[in-house]
């Protein structure tokens, strides 16, 4: 059993690490100038207030840069600092990113000003991004029927409490491997909470390939339908955690077993 756990845990670090490294690139969006969480709150000493009826906040500071989030009259955001070309203010958003509003639409003031009800320093969590978000990829690694197995999940979000989610899975275990694929749909049921409860639902194909010297698992290729539940926490910079338990039922025209999985992971939504 302990020569199972190594090979189990090695597998699926194996499989992981480019996902994990890939997730690292998307986190590492924000700018290079960023301080640590702790040197950065303290210098916040100033936010801007929108005072135009709505005002668009871009990646960077010109018009030809493209629209990350809208804010309406009365919106107010920590000011990182002013730009010297243009009258551009550097903001944080609410989910830790920066992005760029134009000064003729806000005005600027002391945070000690604003008021309990004023901008709040973004935090560990983040407000969830599903809102403007059109499409996301999650990679996840855990256990499946007491086996290793790793999961990559693209996501086509068609509202914030829907999204279209086809996956690909990997089931490693000492006498072969096991490849499920399918589609799926996921429900969130608080879209607008930072830790978020999710059902989701999916069927397709599970197709084993055993090892060579293998002598009880045999090449088959059955049908799967699958459902479970999670919970998606939303962090800074648009990186999500996801934590999901599946019940899949393996099956053919003959015979059906279920099996249980559980994963974790990250992913990002853009």
């Amino acid at each position: 059993m302990r020569g199972l756990g190594r090979f189990v845990a090695g597998r699926t670090a194996a499989l992981l690490g480019p996902g994990v490294s890939a997730l690292a690139l998307l986190s590492s969006s924000a700018p290079a100038h960023a301080q640590s969480v702790a040197e950065r709150d303290q210098e916040l000493d100033t936010v801007a207030r929108v005072v135009s009826s709505s005002s668009e906040l871009r990646a960077g500071p010109g018009l030809a840069y493209r629209v990350i989030e809208r804010a309406e009259r009365g919106d107010t955001f920590f000011v990182q600092g002013r730009e010297s070309t243009g009258h551009w203010l550097r903001v944080y958003l609410a989910d830790g990113r920066t992005a760029y509003l134009l000064g003729d639409t806000a005005d600027t003031l002391l945070a000690s000003d604003v008021g309990a009800e004023g901008a709040a320093a973004p935090g560990v969590f983040a407000p969830p991004p599903l809102a403007s978000a059109h499409g996301g990829l999650a990679m996840t690694g855990g256990v499946f029927d007491g086996d290793g197995y790793a999961e990559i999940k693209p996501a086509l979000v068609l509202t914030r409490a829907l999204a279209l989610e086809p996956y690909a899975g990997l089931v490693m275990g000492n006498a072969g491997r096991s490849l499920l694929y399918g589609a799926g749909a996921t429900v969130n049921l608080t879209p607008d909470w930072a830790v978020a409860p999710f059902v989701s639902v999916g069927a397709g194909g599970f197709t084993t390939m055993p090892n060579d010297d293998a002598f009880l698992l045999r090449k088959q290729t059955l049908f799967h339908g699958r459902a479970g539940a999670g919970l998606l926490v939303s962090l800074r910079w648009r990186i999500t955690l996801r934590l999901e338990a599946n019940n899949t039922v393996l099956f053919d025209a003959a015979a059906y077993r279920n099996a249980l999985s559980f994963v974790g992971g990250l992913g990002s939504y853009f």
